[in-house]
């Protein structure tokens, strides 16, 4: 099955100064790549001039969830929340390689397989309401060195919040990432969705990271 590239079709925000740093941003199942780049030149962008933002859009693909509408996706799902067995691994494996060739919710689990699976020294990864599927994780070949921030609203109810506590143990016992690289940010009340408290978290840890 030949791979269907979607990066023909990738939005930026160019660096206002000299470029020091890359951010991709990976949407989520059913979105759009403008509309995050639209929160981001809102709310992220302006704290960083010096720093350029990647937003690839993913393919449509049958969604099993949605009786195989085509939607943006980045591998196929059936259900929400997510089996702990679900795990479509040559889409995931697919989307992996489309996102390592542009270094040379979905869009969270992608971004922390894509961290933890890539041999490129990258400088951090950003967990907006993700999980890390349980039957992925054979493909982690390396404990990570870089920080990770993840963010999760408590009543999320199509990634709950479980999810990322159990991934977070998963960071923590398993593969040994030391507490000082891993921050956990939790929010009352927010269900799958972001707000102005998660945004300013994700801001002021980007520029805590990008300038050290």
């Amino acid at each position: 099955m030949d791979r269907e590239p979607s990066f023909h079709n990738v939005v930026t925000i160019p660096a206002r100064q000299t470029q020091t740093a890359t951010i991709i941003f990976i949407h989520g199942l059913g979105q759009s790549n403008v509309t995050w780049r639209m929160v981001a030149a809102e709310a992220l962008s302006p704290s960083l001039p010096h720093v350029q933002w990647l937003f690839p859009q993913a393919s449509k693909r049958p969604v099993s969830m949605n009786q195989g509408l085509r939607r943006p996706s980045w591998f196929d799902i059936a259900r929400l929340p997510p089996s702990p067995n679900e795990f479509d691994e040559y889409a995931i494996s697919e989307s992996i390689g489309l996102i390592e060739d542009l270094i040379l919710s979905q869009g969270a689990a992608l971004s922390m397989m894509v961290a933890l699976t890539s041999l490129h020294d990258l400088g951090g990864v950003v967990s907006l309401s993700g999980w890390i599927p349980p039957r992925a994780r054979h493909m982690i070949h390396a404990t990570p060195t870089f920080p990770i921030l993840w963010c999760h609203g408590i009543a999320d109810r199509e990634i709950p919040f479980t999810y990322g506590q159990e991934a977070i143990a998963f960071l923590r016992n398993t593969l040994r990432l030391p507490q000082s690289r891993l921050q956990l940010r939790a929010y009352d009340g927010l269900d799958h969705a972001i707000n102005d408290a998660e945004l300013n978290d994700v801001a002021y840890w980007l520029q805590c990271v990008l300038s050290g």
